[in-house]
């Protein structure tokens, strides 16, 4: 290699280091090339459309040997032919060929053709590196914008977009494949009513696409006859060129096609498909997360409906009519409510039911019994407590205040809840925040509280055994929930109801009531109310024998009206008279009290607490009171 020759390969390979454009680089460079290849003419041509054109030149012009080109290119290697030399450069979109003539010493030209190609093809790598990398990171922006998605529709508009923008394309559309019903879904579909295209998955590119798993490029005339010119005039737009790429997930299933139309400047190129394909990765990602959401955020919404049309207040009564309306003005509101009535009278199916009414239907529902929480459990069952903070406590544990945030708890039994309990419970309430045990940090929660209570918070208030400021605090609505035996006919529209349903359950047909039963279900007092009512019919959709329900039937089931106190068994010692005496005077107190121990205490002239010693002592069952 001569002087001049390595001075311009020197010179070349230095500027090569630090530019950025080939283009740029063969500007600079086609006269050294002259010069050192000795040459009397040199050129860059470019093969367009099976035609080869000058690029750029050096010296007179001349005619381009086509075929001599043609077969550089595609031998890779330089050829020479009547005084021509053809030294290829790259066959990628736009092929590229250096070729000089007239030179006077072949192999000093050659040599310099292909320093040039050299250079030329390390400026190329290098600036299609530094576009891959921007590209990449532009992917990876666009993706993270992605992975907080939760709506298929809006996701697919984002990827559309996207896709434009990276790719500088007009448009770009996803298609998902629907296999059942061999359909492709495409949105967004611009000029289709409705923003949504659906052909079928053997039609055009898309279909093909989908079905081979195979990208497709279509760029020049002769491949548009794969186009389906229906779907062109369907969308009222001209496609000249088309880039489409099939959505695949991790696990290798094919699930649809990324496709993008008319692109803005020249055709979709390598790089353009090895882009498209990187973003359709991660959109498939995106997309099967998507919709594994909205398929269990369906499934939840099924399960809450399902829950909500099974929260029903049967009844017609003017009492029932009134909570209802109550329940429907208040159930978006975040009041706090407080719900009185006996035991089984339904206070918890009241709960939930405002519950399922209101905006907080989707957030969950949790109930605690306040009378089965110690002094010692309380904080911790309510509030939560950190791993280590107790003897027991072997890992982190959320409260119900935590679980139900966002939701609703109700606290059943709430007049049970001890003194410490209820200054702790004041104060979440107030500052809306909870501190699990042996924690300091202050946890933010959002729970809609429903109490509820059997006992009469009034008069606990007045005898300063419930907080006066914790009872205003729950009582902004109160609702009273009237016992069974007040509310006439709806005793059997209940009956009926359960019955049904349990009989349902035991596979056999509803029985009827006779005129007799329901007289005899009309005058029962229902200490038990609507959750005897209920346990009734659930044994005689099992027991009652035949398709009739008789008066007898129930006699042996419902407890029949118990005797007076005074009508002692004969034969008895004064000791056991005495005894059977005191049963039957508590259980009529406890009945006229309608289950209120405190009333009932309070009618037999004792505490409370010394009427459940006394039928301990008596071995009554303290369950036949609460």
């Amino acid at each position: 290699m001569d002087s001049q020759t390595s001075q311009f390969a020197f010179d070349l390979f230095q500027q090569a280091e630090t530019c950025d454009d080939a283009a740029e680089l063969l500007a600079t460079s086609l006269a050294g090339l002259k010069g050192a290849a000795s040459a009397r003419f040199v050129a860059v041509a470019v093969l367009d459309q099976g035609a080869w054109a000058v690029g750029a030149a050096e010296g007179a012009a001349r005619s381009l040997p086509g075929e001599l080109l043609s077969e550089a290119l595609e031998q890779e290697r330089p050829l020479e032919l009547d005084g021509w030399l053809a030294v290829p450069v790259w066959q990628e979109p736009p092929p590229l060929v250096l070729v000089a003539h007239g030179a006077d010493d072949s192999q000093q030209a050659r040599r310099s053709g292909l320093a040039l190609a050299a250079a030329l093809r390390i400026v190329r790598e290098r600036a299609e590196l530094r576009r891959r990398r921007t590209r990449l990171e532009a992917i990876v922006q666009i993706t993270q914008k992605w992975r907080g998605a939760n709506q298929t529709e809006p996701l697919l508009v984002q990827m559309a977009r996207a896709a434009t923008q990276l790719l500088s394309a007009d448009r770009a559309s996803i298609f998902l494949w629907d296999r059942e019903n061999h359909i492709l879904v495409g949105r967004p579909a611009l000029g289709v009513e409705g923003g949504e295209l659906r052909i079928p998955d053997d039609t055009g590119v898309v279909g093909q696409v989908v079905r081979t798993g195979q990208a497709i490029r279509i760029l020049r005339e002769e491949d548009k006859p794969r186009l389906d010119p229906s779907l062109a005039k369907q969308v009222g737009y001209k496609v000249k060129t088309i880039l489409c790429v099939p959505l695949v997930t991790s696990d290798g299933r094919r699930i649809g096609a990324f496709e993008i139309l008319n692109k803005r400047r020249g055709d979709f190129t390598d790089e353009d498909e090895r882009g498209l394909t990187e973003l359709a990765a991660h959109a498939a990602v995106a997309l099967e997360n998507t919709q594994q959401f909205e398929s269990l955020l369906a499934a939840h919404r099924q399960v809450v409906e399902l829950a909500a049309q099974e929260i029903q207040l049967i009844g017609r009564c003017a009492a029932v009519e009134a909570i209802r309306s109550t329940v429907s003005r208040i159930a978006n509101a975040d009041l706090a409510v407080l719900i009185l009535g006996e035991n089984g009278t339904g206070k918890e199916v009241v709960s939930r039911l405002i519950h399922y009414s209101g905006r907080r239907r989707d957030r969950p529902f949790v109930a605690v019994n306040c009378a089965a929480l110690t002094e010692t459990l309380l904080e911790s069952e309510l509030f939560g407590h950190e791993k280590g903070a107790f003897t027991d406590a072997h890992q982190t544990h959320r409260g119900k205040f935590e679980l139900a945030s966002g939701g609703t708890l109700f606290l059943d039994e709430i007049g049970d809840l001890s003194p410490g309990g209820q200054a702790k419970l004041l104060r979440v309430l107030e500052e809306k925040v909870v501190e699990r045990v042996g924690g300091s940090t202050p946890i933010p929660v959002d729970v809609r509280v429903i109490a509820a209570t059997n006992q009469d918070l009034d008069e606990m208030v007045r005898k300063k055994r419930f907080r006066e400021d914790l009872y205003f605090r729950l009582n902004v609505v109160t609702l009273e929930l009237p016992p069974l035996r007040d509310r006439g006919d709806d005793v059997m529209l209940l009956a009926e109801q359960y019955l049904e349903e349990f009989c349902l359950r035991a596979r056999r047909k509803t029985p009827k009531f006779s005129a007799a039963a329901r007289k005899r279900m009309l005058t029962h007092r229902w200490p038990g109310n609507v959750r005897e009512l209920r346990n009734l019919m659930e044994r005689l959709a099992y027991l009652a024998p035949a398709d009739r329900i008789e008066a007898g039937e129930l006699d042996f089931i419902l407890s029949a009206p118990r005797a007076r106190a005074a009508d002692v068994e004969p034969d008895l010692t004064l000791a056991d008279a005495t005894r059977e005496f005191q049963i039957r005077y508590i259980h009529q107190a406890i009945e006229r009290a309608s289950g209120r121990m405190s009333r009932a205490a309070g009618q037999l002239g004792l505490h409370r607490s010394n009427l459940y010693r006394k039928m301990r002592q008596l071995e009554m069952d303290e369950a036949d009171g609460e």
